[in-house]
């Protein structure tokens, strides 16, 4: 009589083993975004939810509204990579416009001026510089020429930062969605 050879291990359930040793492995990046802690065992936890903050690489992140002003809100924008400064998200800006204060600040030196249409419909004349960077939450535009605006207390964050993105104000958020 002839021995019949039986495995121990069915071949079902070694092949998956096989592939997985033969398949090149993939390193992932976990980018654990503008708010997160390491632990003690050193695990990067995200904790983008509980600020309200979403990574932007995403192409959608949202954004704590500090306050209002006039109903409108106002966010935390950094200029030139490292200067923080709140400024109103003004939708019915074509650009983006700071305080004197702020172009000191950030030593921006008047290089044009700009004709603009202001909200009452009246026309006014501002200088002109150009900042190397805005960001919010990680999303940052480059060389953006900003008007300079002599008697303002605080900034407006128009199109040129976010004409790429589909804008909701929400009650304490603000949803950036690139299109």
């Amino acid at each position: 009589m002839k021995a019949i050879w039986k495995p121990k291990i069915a071949i079902p359930t070694i092949l998956p083993a096989i592939i997985a040793l033969t398949l090149p492995s993939i390193a992932i990046a976990d980018d654990p975004g503008t708010c997160f802690m390491v632990t003690s065992s050193g695990r990067t936890i995200n904790l983008g939810k509980l600020c309200g903050v979403t990574a932007p690489n995403s192409g959608f992140f949202r954004v704590p509204i500090k306050r209002r002003s006039g109903k409108t809100p106002v966010i935390d924008v950094t200029f030139n990579g490292s200067q923080v400064f709140e400024m109103i998200l003004d939708t019915g800006a074509s650009g983006s416009l700071i305080t004197q204060e702020m172009s000191r600040s950030l030593n921006i030196k008047p290089s044009g001026t700009i004709n603009a249409s202001i909200a009452d419909g009246s026309e006014v004349k501002f200088k002109t510089g150009v900042v190397s960077s805005i960001a919010v939450s990680g999303a940052v535009v480059n060389n953006v020429e900003v008007a300079i605006a002599p008697k303002a207390d605080i900034g407006l964050l128009g199109h040129d930062f976010f004409e790429n993105y589909d804008v909701k104000i929400l009650e304490k958020q603000i949803e950036f969605n690139r299109r």
